[in-house]
């Protein structure tokens, strides 16, 4: 029953709709009937500006790190469930939220809550990397796939390196192949050189 419940707060906490709720409490608008229509923070960018498009990709990467965070607290213990299954749980909640009709984001910034709240030196070197990739490419879709690899490479080096955790490998798999799929529109605007650009970096 604990765990039952883990799962479901650990949806929950995914599906909020950060991008969505900034748009309608503060700017009166729906980012869905802009831009790419995503509730992700990409979207957010362009169509209410930095500011709230900061907010948003924060807010969006706090909930994978706070579902994965959730079996550690003391009330929740004795379910002794992966933090990672909680995080994967969110990761699906933030793609499917309950709370906009389960279309959401594309999964890049509650993954990388999910690496934040289990292995934070992995999401550092993504942070770092997603800026210089970004500088280099001016494109968030290919930035973010080409992350995933990156942390896919990672989970393996540390697997052989540091410690053999292979929940992380499939777990930035699954993350990965989440990222993949969220981009095939993406993929097919750079193929055909549509894909906007950022022009803020």
């Amino acid at each position: 029953m604990i765990i039952i419940l883990l799962l479901l707060l650990a949806y929950l906490i995914g599906s909020i709709p950060s991008g969505l709720w900034v748009g309608k409490l503060f700017y009166n608008v729906d980012i869905r009937e802009h831009g790419s229509g995503n509730l992700g923070g990409t979207n957010t960018f362009r169509t209410l500006g930095k500011k709230a498009g900061l907010i948003v990709t924060i807010m969006d990467i706090l909930k994978g790190t706070a579902a994965t965070l959730l079996g550690s607290l003391a009330i929740f213990e004795a379910a002794n469930i992966h933090p990672l299954i909680l995080g994967i749980v969110a990761v699906v909640g933030h793609m499917y939220p309950i709370f906009a009709g389960f279309k959401g984001g594309k999964a890049v910034a509650t993954s990388g809550g999910l690496l934040l709240g289990y292995n934070w030196p992995i999401f550092v070197i993504l942070v770092i990397g997603f800026l210089v990739v970004l500088k280099l490419t001016k494109m968030v879709s290919l930035t973010s796939m080409i992350l995933a690899i990156i942390a896919l490479i990672y989970s393996v080096i540390y697997y052989f390196t540091v410690d053999k955790d292979w929940p992380l490998i499939i777990i930035v798999l699954l993350l990965g192949v989440f990222i993949f799929y969220r981009h095939r529109s993406n993929m097919k605007r750079i193929k055909a050189g549509t894909e906007p650009k950022v022009t803020w970096l």
